[in-house]
């Protein structure tokens, strides 16, 4: 994404004073009931998920925390209805998720953008797929914009920084006019100070656009700084150990000392509190 650029904070900051989800928010509710999974290896089965129960409200931000490889990310593809679970059931307003639907809408920490198209067709990709670009081509113009990056339709990625490249992700995903926006660690191959300013911009993203954000993150102030709830998973196979609802106003601040509580709360449930 964006090689800090003067226009990353301008983009921030000219919604800054947006707060809570909007009444009459337009995301989906997402209903995860007794989800077990588990993966056939050489060596026999493999759990990864065990008993999860979860409910991500519409409009909600919940962000997943846990221990590396302990099914955090298994979760989002069954969410994403990219496989079935072993057991249980993922529900999308009352009904099955069976299969994937661009109302659900993954951004992957790599934006795997095709070198040989302008960010425009990048964007443009997914009603391009589907058989609606010719009647809805507005909607990419609309998504660049929404994402600070409309003098660049015409770029090239190999033009674009990081946290640039990682915008044209996220405006491709807004192009769907998602229900769902499921973010697979979408910021973590930024450099530091890209990842603070990105951090930023989702927030707005979220706010004005009213979707539902399920998160999976392995930086524990990441998931305070942008979500309304954090979930907690032991090690594999992932159960929930614990809730935080992170109940403050946006724009938050890394130092409130609400946050630099819940910091230490998440911590000592993953195990990490000894030096803090």
């Amino acid at each position: 994404m964006v090689a800090v650029l003067n226009k990353v904070d301008a983009f921030s900051a000219q919604n800054a004073s947006l707060h809570r989800p909007a009444p009459g928010a337009k995301g989906s509710k997402i209903d995860i009931t007794n989800v077990s999974h588990a993966f056939d290896t050489p060596k026999g089965r493999l759990p990864v998920l065990l008993n999860v129960n979860l409910t991500v409200q519409a409009g909600e931000f919940v962000a997943l925390l846990g221990p590396s490889g302990c099914g955090k990310s298994t979760l989002l593809r069954l969410v994403a209805g990219l496989e079935p679970p072993t057991h249980g059931e993922l529900l999308q307003d009352g009904k099955r998720i069976s299969q994937p639907d661009p109302s659900r809408i993954v951004v992957f920490q790599d934006p795997t953008l095709f070198p040989w198209r302008t960010v425009w067709d990048n964007v443009a990709l997914g009603l391009q797929a589907r058989g609606l670009l010719e009647k809805h081509d507005e909607r990419v113009e609309d998504a660049l914009t929404r994402v600070g990056l409309s003098q660049f339709a015409q770029s090239y990625p190999h033009q674009l920084s990081g946290g640039m490249a990682q915008r044209v992700s996220f405006a491709r995903a807004l192009v769907n006019d998602p229900e769902l926006l499921i973010l697979d660690e979408p910021l973590g191959k930024l450099d530091s100070l890209t990842r603070l300013a990105m951090q930023s911009e989702l927030v707005e993203l979220w706010r004005r656009n009213n979707f539902s954000a399920l998160l999976v993150t392995h930086d524990v102030e990441e998931a305070l700084f942008l979500a309304q709830r954090v979930v907690i998973f032991g090690d594999r196979p992932a159960q929930i150990k614990a809730e935080l609802n992170v109940d403050l106003p946006y724009p938050r601040k890394r130092s409130d000392p609400v946050i630099v509580e819940l910091r230490r709360e998440a911590l000592h449930h993953l195990g990490l509190d000894a030096s803090w």
